[in-house]
């Protein structure tokens, strides 16, 4: 033993809850097999309830099977790739199974995406079928034809309700909508539709457990956003690790999450809830807190997942701090840190040490590290390490193992890390994973008992309300108007949000634009054109200059500091 590596003693281990192990026994099966099992113990439970519509464990099964064979009749094979650009309905869920099923890749694409990021996308992935909404058509509709698509699947949010309820919606203006138009070369069919016209029998494709199932994109410090490929290997592991650490038995209890399932968090967490055999409720609108308490209380879930801004957010609610939660055994909070100064008055409302904060990122599938279902939780800690997970932290310069209560890069190795890497990105790839482990851009600490906590970032990023921003992509975007010499984005504290962040921008106007109103309103409306809706600065301030190096690189560290002081 190196007695210079502390990460090697895992220290970790002594709080380990006693039904978790060290080491798992994992099963080498696929998303689908699983699922079938999961069909068999719970056919007449309740697999998903969406806005009152309950749909059963075996008619999502055969629902997915209608979706499946839509696929293979499209001409899609064993590792094709379909893109889902949709919130949290039925149709998303059906196609999250259908696509297992066909041996398809599935990429989570973002309602919020503008046309240009939706086209880069849909091309970088090669999705040659896209799942969309009829109210996001107009979107899609604008480049569909400069991309490989060849079929697109367009979903409503209604197509779960009766024919009155659903008519009544759209008469009252209560469901979103949108016109769908034919697109040339592009076959159209509307999802009701496909499910209508397509056999039930079950599509049992041979899938290999090193085979995608997933492509989701994640943005880096450099370049466009990139797609991390993650196998049912990948998967099915990192199930068998949540199942175990969270102690629980398939086919019992429900859960509600906001999570958008275009989000990686929300996707793996539906998924899991499939293979688990749990009741899912439906949120198709995050943003909509008054549903989803409404949800919590009418259900009565075993768990609540939601990122820290959204369970911040339901505290200033009284309904929220009424509601019974004598039967919840645990909030996950994830995607960015639960503030420690309202961890207390969360666990004086919900219950003392239910809330689980995990850690992790896309290419690990998503978690690496939890606080222990029933044991030791340390305020503003991420936990501990997940079982058969190996972590250390390094200088991100020097390479070097740091010490205890010393900062360094996390750097991780484990099941549930991807080991195919990014689509197309074979240096991006060689640069994340060396001899097998992931060097995240996370900076943390670990203390004496192997508790791991987030100081800092390494990437350039902004964390809105738990959506990743990548502040170099915003400002090659800014920098691309006419009136902009030089921008520069970083975040700032989001004063509404606790937690969170705004993005912001430091900008240099050419010589002979005015740093007026107008021009700020006007470089806001180009960044709605161009961006979703998130990465959009909510602060815009004019510079004469940036700071920057001596070779003329921004400092974006002293740029926060001159930014936080104009407005102090």
């Amino acid at each position: 033993m190196n007695e210079e590596n502390p990460y090697e003693k895992k220290p970790w281990l002594r709080f380990y809850d006693e039904h978790v192990p060290e080491h798992l026994d994992y099963r080498d099966s696929s998303f689908a097999q699983i699922f079938g099992e999961a069909v068999e113990k719970c056919a007449g439970q309740v697999a998903l309830d969406y806005m009152g519509t309950a749909i059963r464990f075996e008619e999502l099964d055969v629902l997915s099977n209608k979706f499946a064979h839509f696929l293979r009749k499209s001409g899609l094979a064993l590792g094709d790739v379909v893109g889902v650009n949709l919130p949290n309905i039925p149709a998303f869920y059906i196609a999250i199974l259908g696509i297992q099923k066909a041996g398809c890749v599935l990429s989570g694409v973002s309602p919020l995406l503008s046309s240009e990021e939706l086209q880069y996308q849909l091309n970088d992935s090669g999705a040659k079928v896209l799942v969309t909404l009829d109210a996001l058509f107009g979107n899609v509709q604008q480049v569909a034809e400069k991309t490989g698509v060849q079929a697109i699947a367009v979903a409503e949010t209604g197509d779960f309700f009766s024919p009155a309820k659903r008519l009544l919606g759209k008469l009252l203006k209560k469901i979103p909508t949108g016109k769908v138009n034919p697109i040339p070369g592009i076959e159209l069919v509307k999802f009701r539709d496909l499910l209508a016209e397509m056999p039930g029998d079950r599509v049992e494709e041979k899938v290999p457990l090193d085979a995608a199932i997933m492509m989701q994109y994640t943005g880096g410090t450099t370049g466009p956003p990139k797609g991390a490929v993650l196998s049912h290997r990948n998967f099915v592991r990192h199930f068998n690790q949540i199942r175990v650490w969270l102690d629980a038995e398939i086919g019992e209890g429900t859960v509600v999450s906001a999570f958008p399932m275009f989000h990686h968090a929300g996707l793996f967490l539906a998924k899991v809830c499939m293979l688990g055999g749990l009741k899912q409720v439906a949120i198709p609108d995050p943003r909509n807190l008054d549903f989803l308490i409404s949800a919590i209380r009418k259900h009565e879930p075993m768990g609540v997942a939601n990122v820290p801004t959204i369970f911040l957010e339901l505290l200033k609610r009284p309904a929220f701090r009424e509601l019974d939660f004598s039967g919840v055994e645990w909030f996950l909070s994830g995607a960015m840190p639960f503030p420690v100064e309202y961890l207390r008055e969360f666990d004086r409302v919900v219950g003392e040490g239910k809330l689980l904060e995990v850690f992790g990122m896309t290419e690990t599938n998503p978690v690496t590290t939890s606080q222990p279902r029933y044991g030791l939780k340390k305020p503003g800690s991420v936990g501990i390490p997940y079982p058969d997970t190996e972590v250390k932290l390094v200088d991100p310069e020097t390479g070097r193992i740091v010490p205890v209560g010393e900062a360094g890069e996390f750097v991780a190795k484990g099941p549930q890390v991807f080991t195919a890497g990014y689509h197309n990105r074979p240096e991006e790839t060689a640069h994340t994973l060396r001899d097998g482990w992931i060097y995240t851009g996370d900076i943390c600490k670990m203390d004496e008992d192997g508790y791991f906590y987030v100081v800092d970032r390494l990437k350039d990023m902004v964390i809105v309300s738990g959506y990743k921003v990548f502040t170099r992509t915003v400002d090659e975007v800014l920098m691309e108007h006419p009136d902009i010499d030089v921008a520069a984005t970083i975040g700032l504290p989001d004063p509404k949000r606790p937690g969170s962040e705004i993005v912001a921008a430091a900008i240099v106007l050419r010589p002979g634009t005015e740093k007026s109103e107008e021009t700020l309103e006007e470089i806001t409306a180009y960044m709605r054109e161009k961006v979703a809706p998130y990465k959009v600065p909510k602060r815009i301030d004019f510079l004469d200059a940036l700071p920057t190096s001596a070779v003329g690189k921004v400092l974006k560290r002293e740029l926060r500091t001159v930014m936080t002081e104009a407005r102090s």
